[in-house]
């Protein structure tokens, strides 16, 4: 791209900047969000200390603005590392029990918004219990604490909201930075069309108030029908493109409380709700929400879409005689169970008889996060933390950066392999195939150790006569040199070769600096006493990281295949960690 770089200064002593483009140019989309784009923005201004005050990035084509966008937006986009943004709702528990279900996220949150701001009726700013333990925590894990802005779906109080919004972006802003947070998620509901233009000056209001490093997102109606009444239509998703950093798809409740039976967020719905959103919105700026919950109906009708979370689910069915089917027009599951003990839930007593839930699980959470690939946006969100299944955060990550794999469901392996590939230890052999039962070579070996161990491959070291130049050399000398590797005789390394059962075993000892106690005798037939590789195989079967095949053998000369490989690695860890 060809582009000039301006700066206009505004009154209130900040300034925009304005990149000219020339119409020919039809990629200037893309490279607008590029890294170098931004290098040459920080170039322009020399040290790039004026950066610090520029409100606003605007694209010129032929003399026209083509697109406004806030400058934090685009330089978080501009500087990122291609990694696909991830924020959770946080609403239930205490802040204790908060900051355990963002551990449990596996350091996969960049963003988690909980429920500290809500309005009064007049529309005035109230703030709930903020807690400094939880947004130390997060801020000790880099995740900024942005809370959300809620009506509680009170179609007066947000109406009176708008009418009072100098009072409130000022209470707004004092909050945000008084309390060290990171910005407001505005989430008001029930509005509609007449609201409309005074929503998105409100939402205006507060981005030109609210300090430029601070974040102003905003939580929006899904509307894959292109409704232009009612809820779906109080926002105007092209004007509040321009004044917030994203924008959150609120793509669930299809059906919901007092409704129909059926989906939460079918996936046709949800994938309409993001094309609808990109008529209007650049990708770079849409996140598009995921449920962390279900409904409940009864045969009877007496209960009618009542909100249940994932793991209160996965208990019920458990619980109760169930059985699950799953629902092809929408891609998500359906839970019947007959309830023969009364319980409670949120409030209700649930009597005895028949029930369907609708919700989600893993297939059909990967196939929305699925989408945010596929249409190249910003990233995912969900209705909330605490509400999934632990296993939920096992896939997440992946799934939402493209790394997913269709031929592990039925390995042995497959959890250990969604850890390690989430850490970045191992590695598909595309991304959509991991190959669990392929070879596993004495290079690829090398790599993982290296990952798994953090070993600087930039100290150099001795290599091999067959591996100068060779993708894994720095890796492979690197494990050479802290003592876990060894050639062959003829002073090569062999790096295309399979590695052996017995050979691994060998390594992962020496990783683990584990002994065999002898005297205890053997756990497989097939390795006596005299076996070169005996005391490592020994002393690893002990501690539970190798395990033999149901015939009472181990088959120490076999070729490692990945997926042995995946979870011997991960029990080792879990073993140095213990």
């Amino acid at each position: 791209m060809t582009e000039r770089i301006y700066f206009q200064d505004n009154r209130d002593g900040s300034c925009d900047i304005l990149i000219v483009v020339d119409r020919l140019d039809a990629e200037f989309g893309r490279d607008l969000f590029s890294g170098e784009l931004f290098r040459k923005i920080l170039k322009t201004v020399g040290d790039g200390k004026k950066v610090v005050a520029v409100r606003t990035v605007k694209l010129i084509v032929s003399g026209g603005l083509t697109l406004a966008i806030p400058f934090s937006q685009f330089a978080s986009q501009a500087a990122s590392d291609n990694s696909k943004y991830a924020m959770s709702y946080i609403y239930f528990g205490t802040a204790a029990e908060q900051i355990q279900y963002v551990n449990l996220s596996a350091k996969t949150l960049n963003t988690v918004s909980p429920a500290y701001f809500e309005l009064n009726s007049d529309g005035s700013l109230k703030t709930n219990n903020i807690s400094e333990s939880f947004v130390s925590s997060m801020k000790n894990q880099g995740i900024k604490v942005v809370p959300f802005l809620s009506n509680g779906w009170n179609r007066q109080t947000g109406i009176n909201a708008l009418n009072n919004m100098d009072q409130l972006t000022d209470s707004i802003v004092q909050a945000v930075t008084s309390n060290g947070l990171d910005g407001v998620n505005i989430d008001i509901e029930n509005l509609t069309e007449a609201q409309r233009d005074q929503h998105t000056l409100f939402v205006k209001m507060l981005r030109e108030k609210m300090p430029l490093d601070k974040e102003v997102s905003i939580a929006v109606a899904a509307n894959p029908w292109a409704g232009t009444t009612g809820w779906q239509g109080s926002y105007d998703y092209a004007a509040l493109s321009q004044y917030v950093d994203y924008m959150l798809v609120m793509a669930y409740d299809e059906h919901y409380s007092g409704g129909d039976q059926g989906a939460v967020a079918s996936i046709g719905f949800v994938e309409n709700s993001i094309k609808y959103a990109l008529n209007h919105v650049p990708k770079e700026q849409i996140v598009i929400g995921i449920p962390f919950y279900g409904r409940l109906w009864s045969t009877d009708g007496t209960i009618k879409g009542e909100g249940i979370s994932l793991k209160r689910i996965s208990e019920l069915s458990q619980k109760y005689r169930s059985k699950v089917f799953y629902d092809e027009a929408s891609g998500t599951p359906v839970l019947h169970i007959t309830v023969d003990e009364p319980f409670t839930l949120n409030g209700k007593t649930i009597k005895n008889g028949n029930y369907a839930i609708w919700y989600e699980n893993a297939d059909s959470i990967k196939q929305k996060l699925n989408l945010v690939g596929k249409y190249g946006l910003k990233g995912a969100g969900n209705w909330s933390a605490g509400q999934e299944t632990a296993d939920v955060w096992d896939y997440y990550e992946l799934w939402l950066n493209g790394h997913f794999f269709s031929d592990i469901s039925a390995s042995f392996a497959k959890d250990d392999i969604i850890r390690l590939t989430s850490d970045g230890i191992i590695r598909g052999v595309s991304n959509t195939l991991f190959g669990p039962e392929a070879k596993l070579t004495r290079a690829q070996a090398a790599v993982i150790l290296a990952r798994t161990l953090g070993l600087s491959t930039e100290t150099g070291g001795a290599g091999f006569s067959d591996t100068a130049g060779y993708w894994a050399e720095k890796e492979i000398a690197a494990a050479r040199a802290a003592g876990l590797l060894t050639g062959y005789a003829d002073g090569t390394f062999r790096p295309e070769a399979a590695i052996s059962r017995d050979e691994m075993a060998a390594i992962i000892a020496r990783m683990l600096g584990s002994t065999y106690s002898p005297g205890e005798g053997t756990p497989f037939s097939d390795v006596g006493e005299g076996y070169w590789a005996y005391d490592e195989i020994m002393s690893l079967a002990k501690l539970g990281i190798l395990r033999g095949y149901s015939d009472n053998t181990y088959r120490p000369q076999n070729n490692l295949t990945r997926e042995e490989a995946a979870a011997i690695i991960e029990r080792a860890r879990e073993a140095s960690d213990s």
